[in-house]
């Protein structure tokens, strides 16, 4: 099979001659390096020989719109409008999925990395100032994440139609127990979060719903169990919730994931012959069908490549 295929096969639950793999990590979160950015994800791709790229959204992390630093009340959130289509927070993103998309000439499927309205805020504000403006005006704060929906729909778009990503890798986050109730999340959080979801999914089929786990806190992930995307990863170590459950839990839906993302999981330290026993421990407990090799999240920056090439070494064999 090639790469695509045994993707897609994967995606749609049939059978494949091996299950795929997937894994990425940040090369700079805080900056855009330009091509060697381009270079880096090509050069992990390549030299581990992953059936997938998921395009990281390094240096964009910022939702760079100039009137968040003009709100100083809750009722200020009503005044906040759209980037627009040409501003460089989209079409550079774009151009570096594109080059990426070029450059693997349709040799495997191509993913980029799209944050939820609330982190996007949150990343542009702070964690304490967000929560506060939403107990004090949950009307203005929503309007606001209608407002950075419409730009990460623009952005969905052109990833899409212009650079030719296969589909979206979306993060959603913000649902630790200790934040939210399940009831809040879904009446002030879900729609606009889901609103991008839906758009996703009408520009493509083929969409991965990440329900991250970055915190370390468990998430009420049940806010997230009817979220419509195709592939479903989350973090495994944080919410209890194994491959084979979580298959389960999503409706069946194809589910990628299997090792601790951590510095202190088997993945980062462990040897050879302890990640292979980890793989087949992974691939007995939740079948090789409808299951995608990866992380919980984004690896340490700092792993060792050939950690990875250990884990393709593993499932090539199964394939003779």
């Amino acid at each position: 099979m090639t790469k695509r295929e045994r993707l897609l096969n994967a995606f749609q639950n049939l059978p494949v001659d091996r299950p795929p793999m997937g894994f990425w990590y940040h090369f700079s979160p805080d900056e855009d390096l330009g091509e060697p950015m381009i270079e880096k994800h090509l050069a992990l791709y390549r030299e581990t020989g992953m059936d997938m790229i998921k395009v990281m959204c390094d240096g964009y992390f910022n939702y760079p719109n100039p009137y968040i630093q003009k709100v100083t009340c809750p009722e200020d959130w009503f005044g906040l409008t759209p980037l627009g289509e040409d501003h460089p927070y989209i079409t550079r993103q774009v151009e570096r999925a594109r080059r990426i998309v070029e450059e693997v000439a349709g040799e495997c499927c191509v993913f980029y990395n799209v944050f939820c309205p609330m982190s996007l805020m949150r990343f542009g504000t702070s964690e304490e100032l967000l929560m506060e403006h939403l107990r004090a005006n949950p009307e203005a704060v929503c309007h606001a994440f209608t407002v950075i929906a419409q730009d990460i729909k623009t952005l969905v778009r052109k990833l899409v139609q212009k650079a030719g990503c296969d589909g979206i890798y979306y993060c959603v986050q913000n649902a630790e127990k200790i934040r939210f109730t399940a009831e809040e999340y879904r009446k002030l959080v879900t729609p606009a979060e889901l609103d991008v979801l839906q758009y996703a999914n009408s520009l493509s089929d083929n969409n991965i719903l990440h329900c991250c786990g970055w915190a370390g806190d468990a998430n009420r992930i049940e806010v997230w169990q009817d979220y419509p995307a195709k592939v479903v990863n989350w973090a495994i170590y944080v919410e209890n919730l194994t491959l084979s459950q979580g298959k389960k839990f999503f409706g069946g839906r194809c589910v990628l994931g299997g090792f601790d993302n951590r510095k202190d999981g088997l993945l980062y330290s462990g040897t050879k012959e302890e990640i292979w026993r980890e793989v087949e421990k992974i691939l007995q407990e939740s079948g090789q069908v409808g299951v995608i090799l990866g992380a919980d999240c984004t690896l340490p920056s700092d792993i060792a490549i050939e950690r990875l090439r250990w884990i393709k070494e593993k499932l090539d064999a199964l394939e003779n």
